[in-house]
């Protein structure tokens, strides 16, 4: 009798397994997506809102791992990444992908930008339009603009005040052509190294000095290294956020927009909080005891003067159309 009845029991067991099985289990997919920058940097925060909306809008469907600040490798480590599908997305300076796409360089005229309103009124219109197509053909889908800022110049050798104040100096530059032409330009003498490695040559005294925004001067602690600031604010830069396309485009339609429509809140809500950081950044280096050094009108006319001559080799590089438009747009 007890047997017959465990018998029973586990045809039921076994019955009702079947069933459960037969009933279609919606599969969680995830998202990895990486970064280079401090977790309390702005464009950080941002892509821990973008998380918390893809989830909560997905019903679960979506999960979001963040790897912010270095964790998966360095800026173009994280470039690679994506185009090679190992991670979903990065966010990432607009110059870690300029030798994959040159037309990007565009947007690194010097002294082109005078206000990030005008930066926002080309990348959000045509000219956005093209660098995001020519990312497409790349492998990349760009999904937003975000704010780096306006970069300036740190170093630990003297305070710089005129064009001989630059002279020699060896400054780290993004891996950017424009950025390289502009500093050569200037008198200097750049060098392009991944982002991870600047802090320890800044100290072992390999290079003078760097260019960032305030707040990624401060997130990464180059005050302890460097004593002297300037606002040159020589580049206005981006933030790109790219997907891998062929990720991107497998999503099944309903999560792609969610995607989509979260990382554009996200975007938004980056650019808003990134004039207020960027401000108080500066502040906190001062407290930190980096001496700030103001660009006196004069000297950044004599910066323009210098560089104006950039704006030809990049012509020559991605083409007088391009240029044009971008100059334009940024009246």
């Amino acid at each position: 009798m007890f047997k017959t009845c465990r018998s029973v029991l586990c045809s039921a067991v076994v019955g009702a397994s079947l069933l459960a099985s037969s009933v279609p289990a919606t599969a969680v997919q995830t998202l990895r997506i990486v970064g280079n920058f401090p977790t309390g940097h702005t464009s950080s925060v941002a892509m821990e809102q973008f998380k918390a909306d893809v989830e909560n809008a997905s019903k679960g469907e979506l999960k979001v791992d963040v790897f912010p600040a270095m964790q998966l490798g360095g800026a173009q480590e994280n470039v690679d990444q994506v185009r090679s599908g190992a991670v979903f997305l990065t966010w990432i300076s607009t110059a870690y992908l300029s030798r994959t796409v040159p037309e990007l360089s565009a947007l690194a005229l010097p002294f082109l930008f005078e206000s990030r309103e005008q930066a926002f009124k080309v990348i959000d219109g045509p000219v956005g339009a093209v660098m995001s197509d020519r990312l497409a053909v790349k492998g990349f889908s760009a999904l937003g603009y975000m704010e780096l800022g306006s970069r300036h110049l740190t170093n630990n050798v003297r305070p710089v005040k005129s064009l001989d104040d630059l002279n020699g100096l060896k400054i780290r530059l993004q891996p950017d052509e424009t950025h390289l032409a502009t500093f050569r330009a200037l008198g200097a003498n750049p060098t392009t190294m991944d982002i991870k490695e600047v802090y320890s040559a800044l100290q072992q005294g390999v290079l003078d000095g760097e260019e960032n925004p305030y707040a990624v001067i401060r997130d990464r602690n180059f005050n302890q290294v460097q004593k002297y600031v300037s606002d040159t604010g020589h580049f206005f830069d981006f933030i790109v956020v790219v997907a891998n396309k062929k990720k991107l485009d497998a999503l099944d339609p309903a999560m792609r927009k969610v995607v989509v429509d979260a990382m554009t809140k996200a975007v938004s809500t980056q650019r808003a909080m990134a004039a207020e950081a960027d401000m108080q950044a500066l502040t906190d280096l001062k407290a930190r005891g980096m001496q700030f050094d103001p660009v006196s009108p004069a000297f950044r006319a004599e910066m323009k003067r210098a560089t104006a001559g950039v704006i030809d080799i990049v012509r020559g590089k991605v083409g007088a159309e391009l240029v044009d438009a971008v100059v334009q747009g940024a009246r």
